[in-house]
């Protein structure tokens, strides 16, 4: 956990921490204590205490944000969703602007929750620039850091750190890395226990996937994912029949686009064209089950139409299954 600390940029290493049962209570406990932090009363006399709080996350964030807000009795509405890019990134520009927004209305903001790869397109939110919004207007800045890292574990351990440096007391949360532990500070078991005082106050840092394997060598099974999450992107991206849900080669594992059949490629109507493709990727994927070949996820996002989520995290895999994969989406959906 030491070490785990030391990447994330805590002087030394030092700090404390617990082991967290998954990402979602992850993410609730990060808005308990953004909201403690502002408002230590909440503890003892509840909401009725405060004013009305709002919190601010992507639209392309985990479910796990309103569902928290659920279940602190902040509420789904006060968590205003912030428009993102092509790309999947949170836009700094909206965020200023729906904070401003929310505070000539009343409103108390008192939580960013920023996405680092996030669910569906692995895109990464720009930390620094909403960092910066968060030290400006006092908002605590939680990130929801995914299972795999930016390109690769070191580069982000530099981006983490950085935001890091930048952050004040109230404005920096990094949260569920690479491996399984949390890391917190004990602010957060002070807002659920009595009595005793804490003098810390830095945040928490939950991570997954550990084994008995080192730094270097989990390094190397990141960069084996995204290696190959690569490789099949420069396979399909001009090969016939496929589309990319957005340009540009993936940030993260997660590699999304449509297969189109050849009896579809040359459709004219684009409703019609749009309508149809949306029954293919739940066609192709009930056949490979059927078969059991293999399996690869799909969903709608936003006003696009279901799309193939290829989310590579098995290391041991080959280029040749990369191949296979695509031949077998080909020979399962050619005749739709």
């Amino acid at each position: 956990m030491k070490k785990m600390r030391e990447i994330i940029g805590w002087p030394e290493g030092r700090g404390d921490g617990i082991f967290s049962p998954g990402g979602a209570i992850s993410n609730m406990y990060a808005m308990l204590l953004a909201r403690f932090k502002m408002f230590p009363e909440v503890k003892e006399k509840g909401m009725s205490s405060v004013p009305r709080l709002v919190a601010f996350t992507s639209e392309h964030s985990h479910f796990s944000i309103k569902k928290g807000a659920a279940a602190l009795g902040i509420g789904t509405e006060s968590v205003i969703c912030i428009k993102a890019d092509e790309c999947g990134k949170l836009i700094p520009a909206d965020l200023e602007r729906r904070i401003l927004e929310a505070k000539q209305k009343g409103f108390v903001p008192f939580f960013v929750s920023a996405t680092a790869g996030t669910t569906v397109y692995g895109a990464f939110d720009p930390l620094i620039a909403i960092s910066d919004i968060c030290r400006k207007y006092n908002v605590w800045m939680h990130v929801d850091v995914s299972p795999e890292t930016p390109r690769n574990r070191s580069n982000s351990s530099r981006l983490l750190k950085k935001c890091y440096e930048k952050r004040n007391k109230r404005t920096f949360l990094p949260h569920k890395l690479s491996f399984s532990f949390f890391f917190l500070i004990p602010i957060l078991i002070f807002s659920l226990k009595s009595s005793t005082v804490y003098k810390f106050s830095f945040s928490f840092l939950q991570m997954k996937r550990s084994s008995l394997q080192g730094t270097i060598g989990f390094e190397a099974q990141i960069d084996r994912c995204l290696e190959l999450s690569e490789y099949l992107y420069n396979k399909i991206k001009d090969r016939d029949g496929y589309e990319m849900v957005f340009d540009g080669k993936p940030q993260h594992t997660n590699v999304c686009f449509w297969y189109l059949p050849p009896g579809m490629r040359y459709i004219e109507d684009k409703e019609e064209k749009k309508k149809r493709l949306h029954k293919v990727a739940p066609v192709i994927k009930a056949r490979m089950m059927e078969y059991g070949t293999t399996m690869v996820s799909y969903q709608p996002q936003g006003d696009k139409v279901n799309f193939f989520r290829m989310v590579i995290s098995n290391p041991a895999a080959t280029f040749e299954d990369i191949d296979f994969l695509i031949e077998e989406i080909e020979r399962l959906g050619h005749d739709l």
